[in-house]
């Protein structure tokens, strides 16, 4: 057990939240094994883990979506027994959710507003109004939730969450969709209330950064059992990976912050790019598209990718990334310009034509479009082409549970086997599925979106290291990140996005921290 001496002395009130001895049992799993956790008016308590840790689970009973098999829950000193989230809602408790509960065809304020006995819309733009002013959480109440970006859509979630005004919050990977501005804003404010309003906050987070510069306590759990917990004064990032892991680990965010572009990840160099010489095996010329609504989501895009080239695609969410993805996965159609793939031009919005030319994708959101979860890991696995598994043009079994132990073992997925359901896999295990399914097709280009969102800082250095070797090994990739940390840290050529349109383009070691600012800003320089 790590631990740190306090440098300062909690209040002397009880604890807003004492959880003791919480345990959960799924068959056979131990999800949370006996955990303690005190959560105290006035601090942010940020919860550390591995994808499957159990801080989910936690959280989960504290909310009471899952029941504990053994252990007790007390709020202000006082033992409760919580049984459903309206139960944690008399008592002040609210969660903002990782995966976004909202309604893809009601406006912002509907959503807003969903669960109130009385829909008064004047009243609640008001208090969204009031929301994103206290916040910095701006946002259209009459837009609809299905045409907003990613970002945008999880301003909706904190929303819902922070009009109850609950004086224990639980936030779940709140900032995994938000620009690094847009977090800062949010924790600053969030700062302020914790203190001035005297609530307690817990924090489950896999960003180290976020964490150390967020929080006051933080506790690690790993396989279900809390395995250290300190003051984050005395905490820094290699000790935080260290007990998350067992183990050390390569940290993206270090390397960054030394300006070590060309660091190597368990081995595995970073690739050095590819020859002006070769032919590009991706080019988007011109690209042009009109959302529904007549505005320009994707403005004479132009970008090249060359064999074993990692090009990076910077710029703040909802400039037209998803587009340009769903542009390169055959589900949007161009109204100008065109593609080419190793010099053919491909007819884009024609069902499986990218994939036949050797697209492969890695979806910015992949319970969205790039997992099924009531499916097996088996099935997840040929989902994209499964005529390799068909016989007589029947699907058979033996030769996609062949694929599946292949393939689980290349890419070391943990699951009890093929059959295991998706949803039973941690986050980081369900993307090297993704990552497996898409790479076993010898693909020309990969198109990553947003690879490591969500996922651990393990599941992070093994994703980096993957992508790295792919372009080792003579794919082109794409790389469309939010992350500037990742971009700066895998990619060869960066690539600026503001609008729809490219309006800068620079070479990894040309990089100007000052030109990139501005660029990010959307000012072409």
């Amino acid at each position: 057990m790590i631990s740190g001496e306090p440098q300062d002395e909690l209040p002397a009130e009880a604890p807003a939240v004492k959880l003791q001895q919480l345990t959960k049992r799924f068959g056979a799993v131990v999800a949370c094994d006996r955990v303690d956790l005190e959560l105290h008016r006035g601090r942010i308590h940020g919860v550390l883990g591995e994808n499957g840790a159990g801080k989910s689970t936690l959280m989960k009973m504290m909310i009471g979506l899952v029941l504990p098999d053994h252990g007790s829950i007390a709020i202000d000193g006082r033992p409760t027994r919580i049984t459903s989230p309206l139960d944690a809602a008399s008592h002040g408790i609210a969660m903002v959710h990782q995966h976004l509960s909202l309604v893809d065809d009601l406006t912002v304020w509907e959503n807003v507003a969903l669960g109130d006995t009385r829909f008064n819309r004047a009243r609640t733009h008001a208090r969204i109004s009031e929301i994103a002013e206290q916040y910095g959480l701006r946002i259209d109440p009459m837009a609809r939730v299905g045409e907003l970006p990613a970002g945008l859509r999880q301003r909706v979630e904190l929303i819902k969450c922070l009009r109850r005004d609950p004086s224990i919050l639980i936030f779940d990977e709140p900032t995994s969709v938000l620009t690094p501005e847009e977090s800062v804003q949010l924790f600053e404010s969030l700062r302020r209330v914790v203190t001035d309003e005297h609530r307690a906050v817990a924090l489950v987070s896999h960003k180290l950064d976020e964490i150390l510069h967020a929080t006051d306590d933080v506790t690690i759990m790993r396989q279900g059992a809390v395995v250290a917990r300190m003051r984050t004064a005395d905490a820094d990032a290699a000790t935080l990976a260290r007990a998350m892991l067992g183990r050390p680990v390569s940290l993206r965010s270090e390397r960054a912050a030394l300006g070590v572009m060309d660091a190597s990840l368990d081995g595995t160099e970073i690739p050095t790019g590819a020859s002006d010489e070769l032919r590009p095996v991706l080019e988007i010329t011109n690209a042009s598209v009109r959302g529904r609504d007549g505005h320009q989501v994707l403005d004479s895009l132009n970008v090249t990718v060359r064999p074993g080239e990692i090009v990076g695609v910077a710029g703040v969410e909802g400039n037209g990334q998803e587009e340009l993805v769903e542009v390169l996965s055959s589900l949007l159609r161009l109204d100008e310009g065109e593609v080419r793939v190793a010099g053919s031009e491909i007819r884009t919005g024609q069902a499986g034509a990218m994939a036949e030319a050797g697209v492969a994708v890695i979806p910015a959101d992949r319970h969205d479009s790039g997992i099924v979860l009531d499916l097996s890991v088996a099935e997840n696995l040929v989902l994209v082409e499964p005529d390799d598994v068909t016989t007589a043009g029947v699907l058979n079994r033996s030769k996609i549970r062949r694929r599946a132990e292949r393939l689980i073992d290349e890419f070391e997925i943990q699951c009890w086997g093929p059959d295991a359901p998706m949803w039973s896999l941690s986050g980081g295990n369900q993307q090297r599925v993704v990552l497996g399914r898409e790479l076993s097709h010898s693909p020309a280009v990969l198109i990553a979106a947003q690879p490591t969102r969500g996922l651990d800082v393990g599941a992070i250095e093994y994703m980096t290291a993957r992508l790295a070797k792919t372009a080792e090994d003579g794919v082109g990739v794409l790389l469309i990140s939010s992350e500037l940390e990742e971009i700066l840290d895998l990619a060869n050529r960066i690539v600026v996005m503001s609008r729809g349109a490219t309006i800068g383009e620079m070479a990894r070691e040309d990089v100007d921290a000052e030109r990139l600012g501005l660029l990010l800003g959307g000012h072409a320089a």
